[in-house]
């Protein structure tokens, strides 16, 4: 017997773990079966403590800054990255441990069961975390998905059994001059197959999980199932249409298509929610209850009551100065008073906690429910269903409030005696998180000059947004010089952004814009500079040209 070296059980089991990602993607991508890494990266990020977790969100942000990505976009796909790369690590790292074992504990060749042991090794664990966060599983009935994961891992584990046992075992040569050739073209020959096989379906996996992947932005529900009143944004002019105020060429679009609208939650993948079958419990959670439930909707009973629109902007509280994390289009849904009236809130209720299929929480104030009608039970945006990735079926809308206050992907509501904080604010971001006033620069559009009196001017044009507080002036600074006023266009809603425009006397060189806003009540915006964490970022945005 010889023993093979450790570092040989990390190169395999590294291997060997392209396949069984590519495998485990296939599933996914066909049956919306688990995908184990994705599941394990989202339960790291729950159990890491907040401070930890806000600073590697912070790294990776300023990277994707630096290199001028679009951050929600770009973020996703670096955590599906990393999710990856660690498995592949833990891979090695288990295939170099079951390489040391079997050096130290066998005497005769066994293919099968250390296979199976090293497999459960590795796959248990990772299952147990994916029960754990229960978001991609939401769609797949327990036993089927751990069959299907232990399953995938116990092959890995046949694989690597299999190369230990060849290294270990393979016959040796005789002591004809030519056998050693013989002994080590047979060992390469093993070692090829066994890599060209791991090749092939890594290729083939991730080709065909590709092919069959269910596209995240696709429409989880045929919009004809939408009351009719329904119209697409398209079809229906803004109210603003008429405004004279004009967009300099380049500043965004002032509706963002759905398939732009930044995403950010705590999910690699976002959670699946079968509209069949799918119930609203709203349960009685008060101090001394039972915990009954108060009544159940379906969605279509939902939908079915008095619907209300309203364009709005929303933004992510971890947007810096100028990014991207911030958004409009049209929500439909139902007023959550009309809503509440059809439940019936119980005697001594203060607070409504709402449940998300991946577990993130938050929790509102009954009061401010009943003093604001524009509150959301929300199901369609821009007059189609709620995309997977943006919280189908139904979502929150509540005014003023950075996105972290308005869970997605409801499938729970409480009510409460008390208030309880959500699940960011238990990791140090604020507990109120009420918008602050924000203005930025989009474009100086100096491919679009025009004259006029003789003098040439450029396009300056951006946003300003201050929740629902509205926008009254927006000045534009150039060079350190006096502040100066643009033109405001409309707003489409009193809960959206304004775009803005300056038109600038051109002047050869360099030079730096400055943007600051003042709020529909003469409140300025915050000038002094301040971070995201805990309350949203403050400070002027600069544009160098």
């Amino acid at each position: 017997m010889k023993k093979p070296a450790v570092l040989t059980g990390a190169l395999w089991g590294a291997l060997f773990t392209l396949p069984l990602l590519a495998v485990l993607y296939v599933g996914l991508s066909v049956a919306g079966l688990p995908f184990a890494p994705f599941e394990m990266f989202d339960w790291i990020a729950r159990a890491l403590p907040g401070g930890l977790i806000t600073f590697g969100i912070d790294t990776m942000v300023s990277v994707i800054i630096a290199l001028g990505l679009p951050t929600s976009e770009t973020a996703k796909t670096a955590e599906q990255l990393m999710a990856i790369v660690f498995t592949i690590g833990i891979g090695a790292v288990v295939g170099a441990i079951f390489f040391a074992v079997m050096n130290a504990t066998q005497k005769a060749r066994n293919d099968l069961l250390p296979g199976l042991v090293v497999g459960l090794g590795f796959g248990l664990p990772l299952y147990v975390m994916g029960l754990a966060v229960s978001s991609s599983v939401t769609m797949v009935e327990p036993l089927r998905a751990a069959v299907w994961t232990l399953g995938v891992f116990v092959a890995w584990g046949y694989a690597l059994s299999l190369v230990w046992n060849h290294f270990a075992f393979a016959p040796r040569a005789s002591a004809a001059a030519t056998a050693p050739n013989a002994e080590a073209l047979d060992r390469r020959r093993f070692l090829v197959q066994m890599g060209a096989g791991a090749a092939v379906i890594t290729v083939v996996g991730a080709g065909v999980g590709t092919l069959l992947r269910r596209d995240t932005a696709t429409r989880v529900a045929d919009a004809s199932a939408l009351p009719s009143a329904q119209s697409t944004a398209e079809t229906t002019p803004l109210p603003n249409a008429g405004d004279s105020v004009q967009p300099a060429p380049g500043t965004r679009p002032e509706v963002t298509p759905i398939d732009n609208h930044y995403r950010i939650d705590i999910n690699t993948l976002p959670p699946a929610v079968a509209e069949a079958g799918y119930v609203l419990p709203i349960v009685n959670r008060l101090s001394g209850s039972s915990g009954e439930t108060v009544r159940e909707f379906t969605l279509d009973e939902i939908r079915a009551m008095p619907p209300t629109d309203a364009y709005i902007t929303m933004s992510c509280i971890s947007n810096r100065l100028g990014g991207d994390l911030i958004s409009t289009t049209r929500w439909t849904g139902v007023s959550m008073q009309y809503f509440l009236e059809q439940v019936g809130v119980p005697e001594g209720a203060t607070h409504l906690r709402m449940v998300s299929a991946d577990g993130f929480d938050e929790t509102v104030a009954l009061d401010l429910i009943a003093n604001d009608e524009r509150v959301m039970l929300t199901w369609a945006w821009d007059g189609e269903p709620l995309r997977q990735q943006h919280g189908f079926p139904l979502r929150i809308h509540i005014p003023d409030l950075y996105g972290m206050k308005q869970p997605k992907w409801i499938t729970l509501m409480e009510f409460l005696d008390r208030d309880e904080d959500g699940y960011w604010v238990r990791r140090g971001w604020d507990k109120d998180a009420v918008v602050r006033a924000t203005s930025v620069i989009d474009t100086v559009a100096v491919n679009e000059t025009f004259e006029s009196n003789g003098a040439t001017f450029v396009p300056v044009g951006g946003i300003a947004w201050a929740g629902d507080r509205g926008i009254s002036a927006v000045q534009v600074r150039v060079d350190n010089g006096a502040w100066e006023d643009a033109q405001v266009r409309a707003p489409i809603s009193d809960r959206t952004w304004v775009l803005w425009r300056y038109d600038w006397a051109f002047a050869e060189g360099s030079h730096t814009f400055e943007v600051r806003c003042t709020e529909g009540d003469g409140t300025p915006q915050i000038e002094e500079r301040a971070d995201v964490r805990p309350s949203g970022a403050t400070g002027i945005v600069r544009y160098s040209i």
